[in-house]
């Protein structure tokens, strides 16, 4: 294991992209009960209880595109939860899936959430992987923007607008890097048999039920039927193009010019 410290100062500039309702993006996926919308049809709320865990699918699939939300973390005693904001088109390529993955994992009372970033391209596990990261502030206090830009050539995962992983494509990635139209998904689910200390302390339900909160939904990118033959387009290049255009991450000339005042420091595990 090697261990790196990012140091990033200032703040980005928010991204220029509109926020939609739930239900004009999204879908229940599992545990239709434990989906709670917002009055306005425009946050949700994910619970785990004893019975099931929930989740959510955007309700169509992408050829790249940035895909983000506001999300709040279940507080105070969290062990063996498991929440997940990602990319994925397993259900359609069950043996060669692509996927993009924040997954925050809980912790027993006291203690920080962590989290990793994961990818997988072509259902390789042979590059990318885990990154597991500690935040830098508390999950559960307030909200938090967690963001995925993917394109042809590049991946970037955010947090409040802060780049904290990129992965250029090369010729040595060959098939590992993600290039099959993918949908979105939220979900919190009971990952006892490995997500804290690696299985050691597992869900308590006497703490349920635990809530996931996810809001200011952003879904950008280029629809595409999942098994057409052909997947790039003149429009995707456009579209890829334009998000380009709206997130892209801040220069060195940008940073260095930030009030050191607002450095951030990200502790990076590279496991």
């Amino acid at each position: 294991m090697s261990v790196v410290f990012f140091t990033l100062t200032g703040a980005v500039a928010a991204f220029n992209l509109a926020t939609i309702p739930f239900d004009e993006g999204y879908s229940p996926l599992f545990g239709d009960g434990n989906l709670v919308r917002s009055p306005d049809g425009r946050a949700v709320r994910l619970l785990l209880n004893r019975f099931t865990g929930s989740g959510f699918i955007s309700s169509s699939h992408y050829n790249h595109g940035f895909f983000s939300a506001n999300i709040k973390l279940p507080s105070d005693y969290t062990a063996g939860i498991c929440v997940a904001f990602y990319t994925s088109n397993g259900d359609v390529f069950e043996k060669s899936h692509d996927e993009l993955d924040f997954e925050f994992l809980g912790n027993v009372e006291g203690k920080p959430w962590r989290f990793q970033t994961n990818l997988y391209g072509n259902g390789s596990t042979s590059r990318g992987r885990e990154e597991r990261y500690r935040l830098w502030f508390d999950p559960t206090k307030e909200f938090h923007r967690y963001s995925i830009l993917w394109t042809p050539n590049i991946i970037i995962f955010y947090i409040d607008e802060v780049p904290i992983r990129e992965v250029v494509r090369s010729e040595e990635m060959g098939g590992d890097f993600p290039t099959k139209p993918m949908s979105l998904y939220a979900t919190i689910w009971d990952a006892s048999s490995w997500a804290t200390n690696g299985g050691k302390y597992k869900v308590n339900y006497k703490y349920a039920p635990f809530v996931a909160e996810f809001k200011d939904l952003v879904l950008e990118g280029c629809l595409v039927n999942p098994i057409q033959e052909v997947q790039t387009t003149v429009a995707n290049a456009e579209k890829s193009a334009d998000l380009r255009e709206k997130t892209t991450p801040p220069s060195a000339e940008r940073r260095s010019a930030m009030p050191s005042s607002a450095a951030l420091h990200v502790l990076l595990l590279l496991l």
